[in-house]
């Protein structure tokens, strides 16, 4: 009993009015009730989608023109009591502009889905393209410190021309010497 005497006390505070219960924070929410029903708008987004994907098609045209075509033509050789709209056709004006009414934020809600697609798409090009370029240029610098170490190094054809003047400095050497290069080769002769 003094148990809750002290709860109500604890719950009540100093002015005597009740707090309402403390919310758990480890647990969800209840869900609130609502006015208006809920959707999702993806699947309506899809929804949309389709049918703006069938009013661009030729099909619907076809289709609209044949029910057109039957609309008029029953209400003016349909018997008279089983015609529902006469000739001024006010209640086919109706149903088409009301056909209208919708068919239009549907196709714009389409085609703001497709706009935000696009600008991801683009986006995620534009990112793409930034890194080709930041490649392309990563690798043209290596390309380039490459050719400018290759400039340093000893070629196969850079050796063998250095070789070749070589050679000839020594042929010319030996014709200009001849005594000398005679006893070099008699010398080392002997000592064998």
């Amino acid at each position: 009993m003094a148990g809750d005497e002290r709860a109500k006390a604890s719950s009540t505070g100093s002015s005597g009015l009740m707090r309402p219960p403390r919310t758990r924070l480890d647990q969800p929410r209840a869900p609130r009730r609502r006015l208006l029903p809920e959707y999702d708008p993806e699947a309506f987004g899809r929804f949309s989608e389709r049918i703006a994907r069938f009013l661009g098609t030729g099909r619907f045209i076809v289709w609209m023109t044949l029910i057109i075509i039957v609309w008029v033509l029953w209400n003016i050789f349909a018997p008279e009591h089983l015609r529902f709209d006469q000739y001024p056709f006010i209640f086919l004006t109706l149903m088409l502009s009301l056909q209208a009414s919708y068919a239009a934020p549907l196709i714009l809600l389409a085609q703001n889905r497709q706009d935000d697609r696009d600008r991801v798409t683009h986006e995620q090009d534009r990112k793409q393209n930034e890194r080709s370029i930041a490649d392309t240029e990563y690798l043209t610098r290596e390309i380039a410190a490459l050719r400018m170490g290759l400039g340093e190094v000893a070629t196969r054809d850079w050796i063998r021309s250095e070789l070749q003047d070589m050679v000839k400095d020594m042929e010319e050497r030996r014709t200009a010497f001849p005594d000398e290069s005679d006893e070099g080769d008699r010398g080392s002769a002997t000592r064998a």
